[in-house]
């Protein structure tokens, strides 16, 4: 079974890292496509998309500079059957990624994704203190697996969190962008005149 393609381009505001395509994705060659897959209603009802998308339309989250990828390729039933030596290699890949892509927020869809990412074994939901690659935000999320136990809005509060911190960063953003003269320049012109 053949791996999907990553959604990924320059400077993304977001980029989602799953563990790895289902065999239902496989077949679709559609990110979380899994009809038990929570993600693209967790995505609606946190404000990051203004309407619920389907797996077909995962391209269109491009548009919204967010990005798709996994840490491995492989297809699978489920995640326990993904080996050191491919998780390694995701590792090596994902790095080189981020890297190259600098994309603002990296999500991690699922804890245990970024535990084998970053080799950490106990850490918090959200904003992560380091981030492994330095330029960018780690954000732990919970998996949106139908599997998982948490209640939907508990899963949802935490998502909630990324257009909240995209808002700070794009605050942040707009306060530094020199090429707008500055509003303090503005007022002190006003008072000269």
């Amino acid at each position: 079974m053949n791996p999907i393609k990553d959604h990924l381009k320059e400077n993304l505001d977001l980029l989602f890292v799953g563990f790895n395509p289902s065999i239902r994705s496989a077949e679709t060659g559609h990110h979380f496509a899994n009809p038990n897959n929570r993600f693209w209603k967790i995505l609606h009802e946190s404000g990051l998309t203004e309407n619920k998308l389907a797996a077909e339309e995962d391209y269109k989250l491009l548009d919204l500079g967010y990005g798709l990828t996994n840490i491995v390729s492989r297809p699978t039933k489920a995640a326990d059957e993904i080996t050191k030596e491919e998780y390694q290699k995701g590792r090596e890949e994902l790095i080189k990624k981020i890297s190259l892509l600098k994309p603002k927020i990296v999500c991690y869809v699922g804890k245990g994704v970024y535990q084998e990412f970053s080799g950490k074994k106990t850490l918090p939901w959200g904003k992560q203190e380091q981030s492994v690659i330095p330029g960018t935000i780690d954000f732990v999320a919970p998996s949106s697996s139908g599997l998982v136990r948490m209640k939907m809005n508990d899963v949802v509060a935490i998502y909630i969190k990324i257009p909240q911190l995209l808002g700070e960063l794009k605050n942040v953003e707009n306060e530094t962008n020199w090429e707008e003269e500055p509003d303090i320049w503005k007022l002190l012109r006003k008072r000269q005149s």
